[in-house]
């Protein structure tokens, strides 16, 4: 169940954290797997651990956000594979602040990066995609749901992710082309060890427990859960499934009152 074999997969963002997780299960699960990421030393080593497997596996830096570098990518891409299968929205960048302390700056760079960066992705591979058919998954989050303190921008940009999602979902269902997303809630990555070091030195330890029990689970996700669930909805198992945001998140959404 859930082969990908004989699959062309792209993850961008696929240098760390969930991107990771997705292009290394990916490939064990059989596709090749192109890993676009902005850190072009960090999509190496996500690549060449995953040839250490006998998998098929490709570093690209990528800027998702400048649509001519993107082209070129997926023309190349294209060029070499002839398909591609399946596309995973993954990079991203987030923020904190509110509507006063988000500067235009952190508003643009945020847009262009989650919102400008799937678009381009979407714009590029779906007339690809459109001869056989693919899938699509982009990576929302619980922000694009409920309210979250100072993540202002950052959930703008979530929420139009998901609407991105639905409306392509349906401009394309014909084409036999997949479209859904999935919302994570508080994920362990590095990103979040970071985050908690710059701005709580000291108290990492306290900080990580407290962050873990805002949600009903009582723990942050690991990459390789939020990994499952886009593997499922990437693989023929789901070929079902299409216009659908897909909460991942310990209970966030429903059970915290």
């Amino acid at each position: 169940m859930f082969s990908l074999n004989g699959k062309t997969a792209i993850v961008t963002g696929g240098g760390s954290g969930i991107g990771r997780a997705i292009a290394m299960l990916f490939a064990k699960q059989g596709a090749e797997v192109y890993i676009l990421d902005f850190d072009e030393t960090k999509a190496t080593n996500v690549a060449n651990e995953i040839k250490t497997h006998k998998a098929l596996a490709y570093a690209v830096k990528c800027d998702v956000s400048n649509q001519e570098q993107v082209k070129n990518i997926i023309q190349a891409i294209t060029n070499k594979n002839k398909s591609i299968d399946i596309l995973v929205n993954n990079a991203g960048i987030a923020h904190v602040g509110n509507a006063e302390t988000t500067t235009e700056d952190d508003f643009n760079r945020l847009f262009n990066v989650n919102v400008k960066g799937v678009y381009n992705l979407l714009h590029t591979v779906i007339p690809v995609m459109k001869d056989k058919g693919g899938v699509i998954l982009n990576m929302a989050s619980v922000a694009s749901s409920v309210g979250l303190a100072d993540r202002f921008a950052y959930s703008m940009t979530k929420g139009a992710v998901v609407a991105m999602t639905m409306t392509t979902a349906k401009d394309y269902i014909n084409h036999k082309i997949r479209c859904n997303c999935v919302s994570p809630g508080r994920v362990h990555t590095p990103f979040v060890d970071g985050f908690i070091a710059k701005n709580y030195p000291g108290k990492e330890k306290e900080m990580f427990e407290k962050l873990s029990k805002t949600q009903p689970v009582g723990r942050m996700a690991q990459p390789d859960e939020i990994a499952y669930l886009v593997l499922y909805l990437c693989s023929d198992e789901a070929s079902f499934v299409t216009g659908c945001d897909y909460p991942i998140d310990g209970g966030s959404i429903k059970l915290n009152t």
